[in-house]
């Protein structure tokens, strides 16, 4: 299907165009890039502009590009601008003004992608969806997600993200939703805010590009709730709560976690849903509910709703739960995963933890009798002068108080390691590379592992590490 023509992109962009051609897909990236895409010149850590020539020999249809580059012919097909980034945003906001979709819009601290994920897969039952396959949710990632926007698309989520003040809302404004939430508020990127209020004002900006009509969907449960509610409130034409406080209006009243499984009912309106999801986890089954809250205010059928919620489970580095047959001769020598190291701050460490306290283990199927329940948790990023506290705050969770192992990556997390007691008190290394080189001798049938830390600190390497002993690369060494 055509995505774009030569002649839309040059109206769109208010480019100049060279040759007459079609695009089927956007690509910022000639790694990945497919016969057919427009390939974007980004300049970023490299300049794309460098990679253009080799963009056309791979098939790309056309460049956007603010000159001709280096090698390439003059009659190139291109799409000439005064500004790359200009130019992407310029697409972003003409595919947007073309569909027909409803667009969701989705920020938060903690759980923006996963709750992407979870309304690309509820949605689904209702039509088709276009989001993105990764997190692309800053400034050149919102735009490309909309430029490469099918034209038959029913539903659109958009992620948006920030790293500093005043990033959320233009996003915001490019993506246009009829429906914007807010997952959660909680100490992230405080290197760039003076305090967690700051951090509300800028999520609960999103609002401000809400379509009229637009409906703001947002965490009731929260200290800085009163900050949502205000700008829900001027800028939204109906305003939704959602979590476990009185008074939210999509109330989730109770959550029972087992056999791998979440099963929450939550009230709104005076009526009850009840709905699975597929992975352990108060916090997915909260974010369940601000999903189901979208389904609702678009007036979509609650049955296939419900019905979809239970399909969807976390991906890699987002909580997916994996079991590690540890002994081909033996079906019960297994450990239990749960990948959860694609990133970290205080709200989202402090969830998974929960996560890891309430699993439950087996004893009697290895070296050592007892089953345990680990952690293995790399720096959080990002937290400016509090960082240190933070880290070491983790100690004093009941959460941490009910594990029997905490493992720590990083300068910062050994604040955690050094108020952890003796007893639980694991193992600590500068770098993931050295975690994963010692800790799968630590480790054993019945255990229940979580590695969790920021995307900066690698931890994916401990992860592949644990999932390796499946080949029996694990030495008899572990801890009683």
């Amino acid at each position: 299907m055509t995505l774009w023509t030569s002649a839309e992109a040059a109206a769109a962009t208010g480019g100049r165009v060279t040759g007459d051609w079609t695009a089927r897909g956007v690509s910022i990236d000639t790694r990945t890039i497919q016969p057919g895409d427009l390939f974007v010149a980004l300049t970023a850590a490299r300049d794309g502009h460098d990679f253009v020539a080799q963009a056309l020999e791979k098939g790309a249809a056309a460049a956007l590009v603010a000159r001709v580059p280096e090698g390439v012919a003059e009659d190139a097909p291109l799409v000439i601008v005064d500004d790359v980034q200009a130019g992407l945003e310029a697409l972003g906001r003409a595919s947007r003004a073309r569909t027909q979709a409803k667009v969701v819009g989705v920020t938060g601290s903690v759980g923006k992608t996963s709750t992407k994920e979870m309304l690309r897969t509820v949605l689904s039952a209702h039509g088709t969806v276009h989001a993105a396959e990764a997190s692309y949710n800053n400034h050149w990632g919102v735009p490309l997600t909309l430029a490469r926007m099918p034209r038959d698309a029913e539903f659109a989520v958009i992620e948006i993200g920030m790293n500093h003040p005043g990033e959320i809302a233009p996003l915001s404004r490019i993506a246009r939703p009829h429906v914007a939430m807010v997952t959660i508020v909680a100490p992230a990127h405080l290197e760039a805010f003076e305090s967690i209020d700051g951090i509300a004002h800028e999520k609960a900006s999103i609002f401000d590009g809400l379509e009229p009509g637009g409906v703001a969907i947002w965490n009731g449960d929260l200290p800085t709730s009163r900050i949502l509610q205000a700008r829900a409130a001027e800028t939204a034409q109906l305003s939704v709560s959602f979590g476990e406080s009185e008074g939210c209006d999509m109330r989730v009243a109770s959550v029972r976690e087992s056999d791998g499984h979440s099963v929450a009912q939550a009230v709104l309106d005076g009526g009850e849903l009840l709905y699975k999801i597929d992975a352990p986890g108060r916090h997915f089954a909260i974010n369940g509910a601000a999903v189901l809250a979208v389904c609702e205010v678009l007036e979509l059928d609650r049955a296939l709703s419900l019905a979809a919620m239970g399909r969807w489970h976390p991906g890699a580095g987002r909580g997916a739960h994996v079991t590690i047959q540890l002994d081909e001769a033996d079906p019960n020598a297994t450990l239990a995963l749960c990948d959860d190291a694609y990133n970290a701050n205080p709200a989202s460490v402090a969830a998974s933890l929960a996560v890891l306290a309430a699993a439950p283990v087996q004893h009697d199927v290895g070296r050592v009798s007892k089953g345990r329940r680990i952690a293995v948790l790399g720096d959080m990023k990002e937290l400016g002068p509090t960082g240190p506290d933070l880290h070491a705050a983790l100690a004093d969770l009941d959460a941490t108080k009910a594990l029997d192992k905490v493992h720590c990556v990083g300068p910062l997390m050994r604040n955690l390691y050094d108020a952890l007691p003796d007893e639980r008190r694991g193992l600590w290394f500068e770098t993931s590379d050295d975690m994963a080189a010692r800790l799968p001798r630590q480790l054993d049938a019945g255990d229940v592992v979580m590695v969790k830390g920021s995307l900066s600190m690698r931890l994916a390497r401990v992860v592949d590490a644990i999932r390796n002993m499946s080949q029996g690369n694990a030495r008899d060494d572990a801890e009683g």
